[in-house]
Parts: C-alpha cells; sequence; structure tokens
C-alpha cells in the first residue's frame, strides 16, 4: 500500500486516503451482509443515540445549578456550530464522493450519495465529534461512551463507502475543536456571570 500524501491518482485528494479507502472499502465488501446491514443502520443510529443524550441531559439538569444548565444547552449550540462549518467547507471545496470517483475500489455498501452532496468533510463525523465533546463536558459520566461513538461513526462513513479517510478525519477535528471551544467559551459565561450575581445577593 502506498503512503505517499501527494495527489496523483485524483486531484486535492491525499493518494494515502485513497489507499486506505480501498482497503476500508475491500473490507466491508468482503463482510457477511449482516455486518453490512448493521453498518447501514449503525451509521445514523450512532447518530441518534447522541442527539437522544442531548436531550436527555436537558431533562438531567432542569433543576440543577446554573453551570450545569448553560453546559447542557451550549451542547446542541455548538453542534449546530459545527454542522454549519461543514456544510459550508462542503460548499466551498466541492469534492467528490469516493464511491464516484475512485476507480477500481469495491461498491460502496451504502447507496453512493447523489452528485452534489459533496464528500469533504463528513457532517456525520462532525456531529458526532461535536456532540461527543460537548456531552464529555457536560455529562463527565458519559465521557467514554460517547467519545467511543464518535470514531466509531467515521469509521462507519469509510466502510460504508460514502467518505474518504480525511473526510472523517477532518469531520472529527473540526467537530472537536468547534465544540471545545464553544464549551469553553460557555463555561467562561458562567464564572463572569457568578460573580456579578454574588454583588446582588
Amino acid at each position: 500500500m502506498s503512503l505517499s500524501l501527494t495527489s496523483n491518482e485524483i486531484e486535492d485528494v491525499p493518494d494515502v486516503s485513497i489507499d486506505w479507502y480501498r482497503a476500508v472499502t475491500g473490507l466491508a465488501a468482503e463482510s457477511p451482509e449482516w455486518v453490512q446491514a448493521v453498518a447501514v443502520v449503525a451509521t445514523d443510529a450512532v447518530l441518534l443515540v447522541l442527539g437522544a443524550l442531548v436531550v436527555a441531559n436537558l431533562w438531567r439538569i432542569r433543576r440543577a445549578d446554573l453551570r450545569a444548565r448553560v453546559l447542557a444547552w451550549a451542547a446542541p449550540v455548538v453542534t449546530v456550530v459545527a454542522y454549519v462549518l461543514s456544510e459550508t467547507t462542503k460548499s466551498l471545496v466541492e469534492q467528490e464522493r469516493p464511491c464516484r470517483a475512485v476507480r477500481g475500489a469495491a461498491a460502496s455498501v451504502a447507496e453512493c450519495p447523489e452528485p452534489g452532496d459533496w464528500s469533504f468533510p463528513s457532517n456525520h463525523s462532525t456531529i458526532a465529534a461535536a456532540v461527543a465533546v460537548a456531552l464529555a463536558v457536560a455529562w463527565r459520566r458519559l465521557a467514554v461512551v460517547v467519545l467511543v461513538l464518535a470514531p466509531l461513526e467515521a469509521f462507519l462513513r469509510v466502510f460504508l463507502g460514502v467518505h474518504y479517510p480525511h473526510d472523517v478525519i477532518t469531520g472529527l477535528l473540526l467537530g472537536s475543536v468547534t465544540a471545545a471551544v464553544g464549551m469553553v467559551f460557555a463555561a467562561a459565561l458562567v464564572r463572569a456571570k457568578a460573580p456579578a450575581a454574588a454583588q446582588h445577593a
């Protein structure tokens, strides 16, 4: 397998990402049909689980202190911001899906998205990472669970054949950084508000 970082085969796509894409989709094609079926369902199920955990956290903190409430509500906000950044990047880059562009790769397990539904970065990975980081801050008991679900989501997108590895890695980074910055900002707002509240007490 080539480890070249250049983009000789497809413009603006690292050759190493293409090689890894072929390797993972080849593994997917050789997997039992039930594994493929589970992967198709799981890619959306992971996001649904993460979304349900965000809602559960909002319910959990309804009578909690100010910090817990602010962090809980910050989680969906930073996720939306991360999604908007990801979708904006897609529109600017306009990278074709690998299931359409990569020659010699195994057929994608999932249906290849329509032309114009761009590949870079992965929205699923961005959202999963943003929710995972936000929940790890807002509901620390879930940190291990959610921080496992995000990379699982990223792997599934490549396994299904709808993203390059560099799409999902970038999505994970974008979602994580956006959420981390947003949650730090939310926590800072709480700290800034606390002295003011104490003065009026």
